[in-house]
């Protein structure tokens, strides 16, 4: 019997450590990382929410139209603790960014790699 239930628990152990495994996912789910997409534009918005934060640029298409593109970057706790802060990526930047482009190339979004301002400061959000 208590052979048995020695048994269970450590099976109930093996299952919970295995959970934030699964929870996470991979980016080549999602990213074409094998391509690198730069996108040249204004920042117009940045999430800072957690469990990744978003980068938005206004940017235009090869035919003039305006396009908005969403970079996927790191938690913004890590950012942070890099010296990357609010007051540093903002609304309002002209910044080139280069990432691995959504695997639906229909769709305006990515994994941010780097972002390059104006001045030819660079960082890795």
């Amino acid at each position: 019997m208590q052979a048995s239930f020695a048994r269970i628990l450590v099976a109930a152990g093996v299952l919970l450590a295995t959970v934030p495994a699964v929870a996470h996912h991979s980016a080549a789910v999602a990213y074409d990382i094998d391509k690198t997409v730069t996108v040249k534009g204004v920042i117009s918005e940045v999430r800072w929410v957690n469990p990744h934060t978003w980068i938005f640029v206004d940017t235009k298409d090869a035919d003039g139209k305006d396009v908005k593109w969403g970079f996927e970057g790191k938690v913004p706790n890590l950012l942070i603790r890099s010296g990357i802060t609010p007051s540093v990526l903002k609304a309002g930047l002209e910044v080139t960014i280069s990432g691995h482009p959504a695997r639906d190339a229909s769709q305006k979004y990515g994994e941010v790699v780097e972002v390059t301002f104006a001045d030819g400061k660079t960082i890795k959000p």
